[in-house]
């Protein structure tokens, strides 16, 4: 080639050598960094959404499927999601970067024209490595954001499941909210019960502010389940977490009272069972408050043993099997509010140390009722004519369970407990009154209505000294088929917790006299009963007790 030709090739390469870096190169090359940025950034969104976004356990960062309940976002699997956008961005930047690069070089570099577009190559080619700077300190930014932000929301979810504890502890620890099971060979008191979801019936065995969430858990179907009983978590079915009974509605937020009724076979637990549901079934009525059945077969039962009174029959025996207790769930207008378990076991279980150690529930609670028959007291046996045997004989089974040996045997394993057996309060119920009323030893108690002294008389006095001891309040009451429901309804209110007039009363409180019991005597118990003016028969059992859950009675009705 002439050197005049090279010489015009040379100024000219060099013309453009200096128009590429003084001109186009400053241009192209921010123009390429931000580009080069941009892209980057663009990539980071993309694959932060198709992480982020999806509302399924599938993705890019799938979420494992719990055994029960998620595990709070922050507590792993916010950090799973990061890294699942870190190692897929980064790649990709780089392949992405290095892609560009090798087709800007074939693209500029692959002719003699390269020699010309070498500044326009070097300019778009160093913005794109130089991009990896301010890409690098992006990155290491977002990521101190994304633990500042992880920080913070652990702190802030700390916080409220800190004080969502508090607050449930303190509700709890303010309305003494006991919870025990009531369910045969179980009887254990009850920290947290376990909870089923209302959508897929898997229980929940930590419903609490923790791990799985401070307001809300999720459980594995989807379903969102309130962590308190304030937030009402009190709503959902309950169960025992140790034998995995049912546990009554409210539990949790209203408080369980164990309400044992101590007494020998035929003492008469059972009857003064039922008036004293009867009773308390009135007195809710009375006061525009409730009273209902947690379990169906409890209100049947009921409702059977009304209609038996009605026809002057007695109760059926109970049973030798462990008690499940009969839940009844009380609420009285401005007034505490109880989910009562009445225990009423078979008097044989009373009658053995043995025995009377199956029945944990003696555990947990805080009132007992001492049920006593009087003609099973040897001192009123002793004092019965032949004549008045036979007739109560014939009225009424007697109990052949000396009462005090009774209550030795329960008071022995009470001691058991931390508080050495100590009760708030004690009822005392002597049953039969109105057989008792026509006994030569029982017209002394008809005339001066003072059970405590009365039972001190007939042999019971180290009984009635011990309840003295042993409890807070002891209150002495006199049943028979003609008391008053409004006194047993009092009595049940009281030994409950339920009357907000349940004051202190002194030990030596009295029993209250059967109305009209000399004008009654000669017709006997069965007869008073058949003609409906005995306490058990005087209003017949609402029939749709046996229809509505829990033995609700259905609106207008007037039973």
């Amino acid at each position: 080639m002439h050197p005049l030709v090279l010489l015009v090739l040379f100024a000219v390469w060099i013309g453009a050598m200096w128009l590429g870096f003084m001109i186009v190169f400053p241009v192209l090359f921010p123009a390429a960094l931000v580009a080069a940025g941009l892209g980057a950034l663009g990539l980071y969104y993309v694959h932060a959404c198709r992480t982020l976004a999806p509302s399924t356990l599938e993705g890019p960062s799938p979420v494992a499927a719990p055994a029960v309940a998620y595990r709070h976002y922050l507590l792993g699997q916010v950090w799973r999601d990061w890294w699942t956008i870190t190692r897929t961005v980064v790649p990709e930047v780089w392949a992405t970067a290095y892609g560009i690069g090798r087709g800007l070089t074939r693209t500029l570099l692959g002719g003699l024209w390269g020699f010309f577009a070498f500044p326009v190559w070097l300019a778009l080619v160093a913005g794109i490595a130089a991009a990896a700077v301010p890409a690098a300190v992006l990155g290491l930014a977002l990521t101190v954001l994304y633990g500042l932000v992880a920080a913070v929301g652990l702190a802030g979810w700390l916080g409220c499941a800190l004080v969502l504890a508090a607050v449930e502890r303190v509700f709890m620890t303010y309305g003494r909210i006991l919870q025990t099971c009531p369910h045969p060979f179980c009887y254990e008191r009850i920290g947290l019960p376990e909870y089923e979801c209302p959508g897929c019936g898997a229980r929940h065995a930590r419903l609490s502010p923790g791990p799985a969430g401070a307001f809300r858990h999720v459980c594995r179907c989807g379903a969102r389940l309130p962590t308190t009983v304030p937030l009402g978590r009190f709503r959902l079915a309950a169960y025992c977490p140790h034998c995995g009974g049912r546990l009554p509605e409210r539990i949790g937020r209203v408080r369980v009272e164990p309400l044992p009724f101590v007494g020998g076979p035929a003492a008469g637990k059972t009857t003064f069972m039922v008036l004293g549901i009867r009773a308390l079934h009135a007195r809710a009525r009375a006061v525009s408050g409730r009273l209902t059945f947690v379990e169906q077969r409890h209100a049947q039962a009921y409702a059977g043993a009304i209609r038996e009174f009605q026809r002057g029959g007695r109760p059926a025996k109970t049973g030798p099997e462990l008690p499940l207790a009969t839940m009844v769930d009380v609420e009285l207008p401005g007034r505490t509010r109880r989910i009562l378990y009445l225990f009423d076991p078979a008097g044989e279980h009373y009658t053995g140390a043995t025995e009377v150690e199956s029945l944990r529930y003696l555990d947990h609670g805080e009132a007992l009722l001492f049920v006593v028959d009087p003609f099973a007291l040897p001192g009123v046996r002793r004092a019965l004519t032949a004549g008045e045997r036979e007739r109560i004989d014939r009225a009424a089974f007697s109990s052949e369970e000396d009462p005090a040996d009774t209550l030795q045997r329960v008071l022995n394993e009470l001691r058991s407990r931390p508080d050495r057996g100590r009760q708030k309060r004690v009822a005392v119920v002597v049953t039969k009154t109105d057989l008792l009323a026509g006994t030569e030893v029982g017209r002394g108690l008809a005339e001066d209505g003072d059970l405590r002294r009365w039972l001190g008389g007939v042999g019971l006095g180290n009984t009635v000294r011990t309840l003295d001891q042993v409890a807070g309040q002891v209150r002495y009451f006199g049943s028979g088929l003609a008391t008053e429901p409004a006194d047993v309804a009092e009595l049940l209110g009281w030994v409950s917790g339920l009357s907000a007039a349940g004051r202190a009363s002194p030990p030596t409180a009295t029993a209250r006299r059967p109305p009209r019991t000399r004008r009654r005597r000669s017709r006997g118990p069965r007869r008073c009963a058949r003609r409906g003016r005995c306490g058990a028969a005087t209003r017949p059992a609402c029939p749709s007790a046996t229809r509505s859950a829990g033995g609700r009675c259905s609106p207008g009705c007037r039973s």
